[in-house]
């Protein structure tokens, strides 16, 4: 699938950055009409991230422009609005197959580019690797510069202002570009900024700064006078005074999306020394009226035809996990007024949007900062509130030491909904939940539910939420297996599995949503099937039974299988010595590449097929 280039005479001269930058400077403005509407065409052919690539388009063109990529480093966060980027760098004729099996990869990846200088997918890192990458530039002593773009929202992250604080008392020479597309462009950062923006970057307002600086350096009074100064006069242009305190020089706010004064201003800025921050004021979906006024629904958006008013509705009537969490969790605060609903900034994602209407009071929000959404939680908890974080499997990962110190070693009742658990599909690697079990199962106090279907998922949060201890439910992204959902919520026993179906030497021990599969599986071959339900803890009996009546035991998760579901089994077993084998089916000890969840299942061996070759390689 490609684009007919004849509608883009200019992005068909820029197929690389060394080649856009042999476009005069007045075609750069047209250059960028082509490549909104050359991504245009592409994300509504293939699926995937959309509005933030359409509000970066003026941005990418100005960077590459401006500076000597891949020479000089460019970091970009999160990787969303990476897909200008990308076709700016070689990848023009594959844009359409991103986020597919085979296919581009959804975020900046160095294996697939050498313009993709560091891997992405969690959002705060740039400003971190871009600090470690100009200490290697100073020390290679090449005048290589290196540049990370950041958005608004990832800003809220502690590590972000970590590493502007680093950064700041490190003076080395980079550059952050805070791409705000939350403010609208006011008249305050039209023409009049612009123009004051370049001039504080020109040469000769730096050349008297840095040279009054040098001069006035022995006369500490008339330093702080002079750096005094310099903070009022930028004060009056923009509100930089917090990045100023941090250490770097603040320029802006100006109008992302022209291109003309961005090129200026980078060329200015790429020329001054120390750190650096330019802050540009953009709008998501910029040049698509649909993805201007709802950014969040075409964050991510499925294969669609632009000239239509709507997106595609999705398909199927099957409700999926996360709305079967959102439901549950409204159902349960009409029941519980302690009840506290937390999320860092995934209220769509994982189902809240319902909860944060009806009961906006229990409702926090805490923007990208995973670390304090769980010790916050840990703070209602020790209050005597039931707090629920509704978080990714991959999000969670950035909590690890609050998820052990603060929430299990003082065994507090925090229910962690553990969304996108297992393979997650087109978003790839850095997004695939294949580590929960493996990084929760060590840790004391915790218990670990995997439902099966949507009725036992409500029923496991119902669960964990009356226990007065640690739990975890963890579900998929995407719909059920059509499971009809009762309205009552039914408590489980801890730690017992359900037998599902009686068989003779083969067992097949399920933990979680490939049940379908282990369901063919099993009646194909006349196999043993448990729903085992509690990864921790583990249902002994029911392994005690099995591995006394059973030749074969094969453990199935959508987990890694190191340190997973499997191997607690495996660890059971062993203690007792049991004769029998056991064979674990899970996710390999590599990283889980982009495709659609039946793709990787397949590839896998995760689907009956996988399945039923397991073990007839064994029996």
């Amino acid at each position: 699938m490609t684009l007919d280039l004849a509608h883009y005479p200019l992005l068909s001269l820029a197929e690389t950055p060394e080649q856009l930058r042999r476009i005069p400077k007045d075609k750069l403005k047209a250059l960028a009409n082509e490549l909104r509407q050359f991504l245009l065409a592409s994300v509504s052919q293939s699926s995937g991230h959309f509005a933030s690539g359409l509000g970066t388009v003026e941005l990418t063109v100005a960077l590459h422009y401006v500076y000597n990529t891949p020479f000089d480093r460019l970091i970009w966060d999160v990787g969303h609005q990476a897909y200008p980027h990308k076709i700016l760098t070689g990848r023009r004729d594959r844009i359409t197959t991103i986020r597919q099996k085979g296919g581009l990869h959804p975020f900046p990846w160095p294996p697939e580019s050498e313009y993709d200088t560091f891997a992405v997918g969690h959002s705060s890192t740039s400003i971190s690797a871009a600090l470690g990458m100009a200490v290697a530039a100073e020390k290679e002593r090449k005048s290589r510069k290196v540049v990370a773009v950041i958005g608004d929202g990832a800003m809220t992250a502690g590590m972000a202002f970590e590493a502007l604080n680093h950064g700041g008392d490190m003076d080395k020479d980079m550059l952050v570009v805070l791409n705000d597309n939350e403010m609208s462009i006011s008249e305050n950062v039209g023409a009049l900024n612009s123009h004051l923006a370049r001039l504080l970057t020109g040469s000769f307002f730096n050349s008297i700064r840095d040279g009054g600086k040098k001069l006035l350096s022995n006369v500490p009074p008339i330093k702080e006078f002079a750096s005094k100064a310099e903070e009022h006069i930028k004060g009056m242009v923009a509100p930089g005074t917090i990045f100023e305190e941090l250490g770097f020089n603040y320029v802006g706010p100006i109008d992302g999306h022209d291109v003309d004064s961005l090129v200026e201003t980078l060329a200015n800025m790429r020329v001054m020394s120390g750190p650096k921050l330019l802050h540009v004021v953009t709008k998501k979906g910029k040049g698509y009226e649909l993805a201007e006024k709802d950014p969040i629904k075409f964050h991510a958006v499925p294969k669609f035809n632009p000239k239509e008013q709507k997106l595609p509705s999705s398909k199927g009537s099957a409700p999926t996990f996360s709305s079967i969490f959102g439901d549950w969790i409204c159902d349960m605060a009409r029941e519980d007024p302690t009840l506290m609903g937390i999320t860092p900034a995934m209220r769509e994602g994982s189902g809240l949007v319902k909860f944060s209407q009806e009961f906006p009071e229990r409702y926090f929000d805490v923007a990208i900062a995973e670390q304090h959404s769980v010790t916050f939680a840990a703070g209602l908890a020790v209050e005597g509130y039931n707090p629920v974080v509704a978080i990714y499997s991959t999000f969670l990962q950035r909590a690890y030491d609050q998820l052990i110190h603060d929430v299990a070693l003082q065994n507090l009742p925090v229910l962690f909904a553990i969304d996108r658990a297992g393979i997650v599909g087109a978003d790839g690697p850095t997004h695939q939940g294949a580590f929960d079990i493996s990084y929760m199962r060590c840790i004391p106090n915790m218990t670990i539910m995997t439902p099966s279907d949507e009725q036992e998922c409500r029923n496991m949060l119902y669960t964990g939420h009356k226990m007065n201890s640690p739990a975890a439910v963890r579900y998929p992204r995407g719909s059920g297996n059509g499971e009809p959902v009762e309205e009552a919520m039914q408590a489980l026993e801890i730690g017992k599995a359900k037998l599902i179906k009686q068989g003779s030497k083969i067992a097949i021990l399920n933990f979680g949503t490939l049940m379908p599969y282990a369901k063919q599986a099993a009646e194909d071959l006349g196999a043993t099937l448990v729903d085992m339900r509690f990864v921790k803890p583990l249902d002994t009996d029911m392994i005690d039974q099995l591995a006394s009546s059973h030749e074969l035991l094969l453990t199935l998760e959508d987990n890694a299988i190191a340190g997973g579901a499997g191997s607690a089994v495996a660890e059971y077993v062993l203690s007792k010595q049991y004769d029998v084998k056991i064979t674990l089916l899970g996710l390999p000890d590599e990283f889980i590449m982009q495709g659609t969840q039946e793709e990787m299942y397949a590839e896998l061996g995760l689907d009956t097929a996988g399945i039923k070759a397991r073990i007839s390689s064994l029996v």
